[in-house]
């Protein structure tokens, strides 16, 4: 199954209204924010997007209102995922996937199966899923590493694995993967500090956090090192360096909507359990992006 996710994706807030509906105005002008900033490919529904806190009505417009705004300009990947196969294998079934290029589709959290019971949910995922699945692998959140062995085992099972996104933090772990994954099986970097020294040894790109507030920079660090330029690269990574780190102090999406609410994007609005940045940490990202934008 051929799929290209190389260069730079976002992974996209949702904006919510004051009241904690989906702003669907701010949605759209995030759509053309990122069709004329270099994104590549749009990542919809993800650990971002607070989805965990949106209903399967909500989840199905947000999919639909980007398909309509988009018009075919950027790929688009949906992420569907759960801690119970059966599910997901259920809501895949149920999806349109007219005009989606592919799934990110994280490893089952929570339960903390072991590796068999990680490789048996994903080939059932694979036997009804029609599109291609970008694996996911996010130890932090989900509780439970999905090991090189595994995601090498995943991609030379079926065609349908044409990606992982790997955010368990482990370079030793990623040069395993790339050492051993098919030839056109793509690494994509899940931590926006890393996508540099990942692709140094043969990712192809990054699916970001920090692109939500600035995908241009993000974009043409990602362009420059898989174009072999280390030198714009490393430049590029020490400018954002202290502002990736800001954006996760107090969680994921709290810091990037901080920054995108300062540059006139959103609404500064999420979704309990999750709140907005305190004043000391928004001040200070205000400070950083001033630098950046210098």
């Amino acid at each position: 199954m051929q799929a290209n996710f190389r260069g730079s994706g976002v992974a996209l807030v949702t904006p919510f209204l004051a009241d904690g509906t989906i702003d669907f105005q701010a949605l759209e002008q995030l759509v053309e924010f990122h069709a004329s900033n270099k994104t590549d490919y749009l990542v919809v529904l993800g650990t971002t997007a607070e989805t965990a806190t949106l209903n399967a009505k909500e989840r199905k417009q947000v999919i639909d209102f980007i398909k309509d705004k988009n018009k075919g300009r950027m790929p688009l990947v949906i992420g569907v995922g759960g801690n119970c196969t059966q599910a997901v294998v259920e809501q895949i079934a149920e999806t349109d996937f007219d005009g989606i290029a592919g799934i990110l589709s994280v490893a089952p959290y929570y339960n903390k199966p072991g590796q068999e019971g990680i490789c048996a949910h994903f080939m059932a995922v694979a036997e009804v899923c029609p599109v291609p699945i970008i694996l996911y692998n996010v130890p932090g959140r989900t509780g439970v590493n999905m090991s090189a062995a595994t995601t090498v085992k995943l991609a030379k099972a079926s065609s349908k694995f044409v990606a992982v996104k790997e955010a368990s933090g482990d370079m030793t772990q990623v040069a395993h993967i790339i050492k051993n994954k098919p030839a056109s099986f793509q690494v994509i970097s899940g931590d926006d500090g890393l996508a540099v020294p990942m692709i140094s040894i043969g990712a192809e790109g990054v699916i970001s956090v920090v692109a939500n507030a600035l995908p241009l920079e993000l974009s043409n660090m990602v362009h420059a090192a898989l174009n072999n330029d280390y030198t714009t690269a490393a430049q590029l990574h020490a400018l954002l360096l202290e502002f990736i780190d800001a954006m996760f102090a107090e969680g994921n999406p709290a810091g990037v909507k901080a920054a995108m609410v300062q540059l006139k994007l959103i609404q500064n609005n999420l979704r309990l359990p999750l709140c907005p940045v305190s004043d000391s940490l928004y001040q200070q990202i205000e400070t950083l992006l001033k630098e950046i934008k210098a």
